[in-house]
C-alpha cells in the first residue's frame, strides 16, 4: 500500500507538470494588445548598404643598425637578409555620405600613412579608395569610391540630439564584419579627452569596440548623427562609454575636405575660458553659459570688432555658445575670410560684433630645434590655437616620437617649466635653455593639470 501511494503521488506530479505553462517551449509572441512588437529591422534594412569596412595597407620602413647594414659583419655571423620594410594592415569602418559621387567618411586615424586603401561593402564588393583628404585634428577623412551602386546615410542635425535619444553604431569590431549594436546618448558636448584637437564628442553606452572606428552611429530614422572614433577601454574592449563625432561637424569638415583637399582655419585672436556660476554672479548677469573674453590678441580680427576684456560669448553665427570649447570649435570650422557675428553680453547689456575670419598666425617652434627630448613636437601660441589658458600649446606631436615619450600630447599647454610662468615661445626658449637638464613641466590637459619630469 506504501508503494502504490508513492506510485501514485509520483504519477500525479509528472500530469501536474506538463500541464504547467512554464514547462512547455517558450514562444516570443508576435504581438502585444493587438499590436507588432517593435523591431528595428526595417531601418536596418535600409541603412546597413551605406555602411563599408575599410582595410588600409602601410609600409614602413624598419630601422636597422649600422653593424647590420655590414656585408662583412653579416658573412661573419652568417645573419640572413632582413626587410627594410615593414608592411602592415588596419582595419576599420567607414560611410558612404555621397553615392552621386563616392564620398566616403571615416576616422583618419584609420587610413593614416596608408598606401593603398580598400572598401569593401555589405554585398562583398570590394573597391579601390583613393583618398580625398584629411583633418588629424577632428580624426575625419574622406576617401572616394567608384559612385556605382552605392547607398548614402542622409546626414541629421546633431544639435537637436538629446540625453536619452536611442542610437545604433554599426561597424567591423575585431573584423567579424558588419555588426550591429543599440544604446543611447550617455552625454553630449564631452571635451579635454585629449583625443583630438577639437573635441565636442556625443558619448554613447551602445557598444564600440576597436574595427568600429568610422563607422556611423544613427538615430532611429537612420540619420547619420555621428561617427564613431574612440572608446574608454581599460581592457581593451567595450565597457559601455564610447565617442562619436557629431554629424554637423563632420559634415562641416568634409565640405572644407572636398573643396579644398584640407581644413582651412582661421584665426580669431581671442582667449576665452567657461562662465562659470561664481563668474556669472560676479558679472550679476542671467545668463548661465557663454565664454568668458581672457585676451584679445592686437590687431587680430576680435580686436577689429570691438571685442574686449571680460565680454561674455554666447552666441556665433546664431549658434549658442555654451562653453569655451562650443566657441573654438566653432571659430575652427570657419573659412578664412568668413564672416562672423558675435552675440555677447558687456556690462549686463546685449550686444552684437561683426569681423571676419583671418589668416592663421603662422608662429610655432618646431621641439626638436628646442630640446632633443622634445623631437616629433610642435609649439605654438595659445592665443592662435583659441585655447582658454595661458602659456604655450602643443599643436601637434608624431605618435612615437621622442616628445610624445616624455608624455605630451596634442592640446597641452605647458604654463610653467621649473616653477617659472611661459607666456610665450621666447620664454619657453629662455626656461628651457636654463636648465635644459632638469626640466618640470607643469600643464595643463583639458580640465586637469599633470607635471611632466624631464631628467
Amino acid at each position: 500500500m506504501i508503494r502504490l501511494r508513492v506510485l501514485t503521488r509520483r504519477t500525479w506530479l509528472a500530469g501536474l507538470l506538463l500541464l504547467l505553462p512554464w514547462a512547455a517551449p517558450a514562444v516570443l509572441p508576435t504581438s502585444v494588445g493587438g499590436e507588432p512588437l517593435p523591431t528595428l529591422a526595417p531601418m536596418l534594412e535600409r541603412t546597413t548598404p551605406a555602411v563599408v569596412n575599410i582595410s588600409a595597407r602601410t609600409v614602413v620602413a624598419t630601422r636597422q643598425s649600422p653593424l647590420l647594414n655590414d656585408p662583412f659583419f653579416r658573412y661573419f655571423f652568417d645573419l640572413p637578409k632582413q626587410p627594410r620594410e615593414k608592411k602592415s594592415q588596419s582595419l576599420g569602418s567607414g560611410v558612404v555620405v555621397d553615392s552621386q559621387r563616392g564620398y566616403v567618411i571615416t576616422n583618419h586615424h584609420v587610413i593614416e600613412n596608408a598606401q593603398e586603401i580598400s572598401v569593401t561593402t555589405r554585398s562583398g564588393r570590394r573597391l579601390k579608395a583613393i583618398m580625398v583628404g584629411v583633418d588629424p585634428e577632428t580624426d575625419i577623412a574622406v576617401i572616394k569610391v567608384p559612385p556605382e551602386e552605392l547607398t548614402a546615410l542622409p546626414f541629421a542635425d546633431s544639435d537637436k540630439l538629446r540625453v536619452g535619444d536611442f542610437v545604433v553604431a554599426i561597424g567591423n569590431p575585431f573584423g567579424l564584419g558588419q555588426t550591429v549594436t543599440s544604446g543611447i546618448v550617455s552625454a553630449l558636448g564631452r571635451t579635454g579627452l585629449g583625443i583630438e584637437g577639437y573635441e565636442d564628442f556625443i558619448q554613447t553606452d551602445a557598444s564600440i569596440n576597436p574595427g568600429n572606428s568610422g563607422g556611423p552611429l544613427v538615430n532611429l530614422r537612420g540619420e547619420l548623427v555621428g561617427v564613431n572614433t574612440a572608446i574608454l577601454a581599460p581592457s581593451g574592449g567595450n565597457v559601455g562609454i564610447g565617442f562619436a563625432i557629431p554629424a554637423n561637424m563632420v559634415r562641416q569638415v568634409m565640405e572644407h575636405i572636398v573643396r579644398f583637399g584640407e581644413v582651412r582655419r582661421g584665426h580669431l585672436g581671442v582667449s576665452v575660458q567657461n562662465l562659470t556660476p561664481a563668474l556669472a554672479a560676479a558679472f550679476d548677469l542671467v545668463a548661465k553659459r557663454g565664454a568668458v573674453v581672457v585676451e584679445v590678441a592686437k590687431g587680430s580680427p576680435a580686436a577689429r570688432a570691438g571685442l574686449k576684456l571680460g565680454d561674455i560669448v554666447v552666441a556665433l553665427n546664431g549658434r549658442p555658445v555654451r562653453s569655451a570649447a562650443d566657441l573654438r570649435n566653432s571659430v575652427g570650422l570657419l573659412g578664412i575670410g568668413e564672416e562672423v557675428r558675435m552675440d555677447i553680453v558687456r556690462a549686463g547689456q546685449p550686444q552684437s560684433l561683426t569681423t571676419h575670419i583671418a589668416e592663421p598666425v603662422n608662429d610655432t617652434l618646431s621641439g626638436g630645434d628646442l630640446h632633443p627630448r622634445f623631437d616629433g613636437a610642435t609649439f605654438g601660441l595659445v592665443t592662435a590655437s583659441g585655447n582658454a589658458q595661458q602659456g604655450v600649446v602643443v599643436v601637434e606631436i608624431e605618435r612615437g616620437s621622442a616628445a610624445w615619450g616624455t608624455g605630451l600630447r596634442r592640446g597641452d599647454v605647458i604654463v610653467q617649466i621649473n616653477r617659472k610662468p611661459v607666456g610665450d615661445l621666447r620664454e619657453l626658449v629662455r626656461l628651457v635653455n636654463a636648465s635644459p637638464l632638469n626640466l618640470t613641466l607643469n600643464i595643463h590637459r583639458g580640465s586637469t593639470s599633470v607635471y611632466i619630469l624631464i631628467r
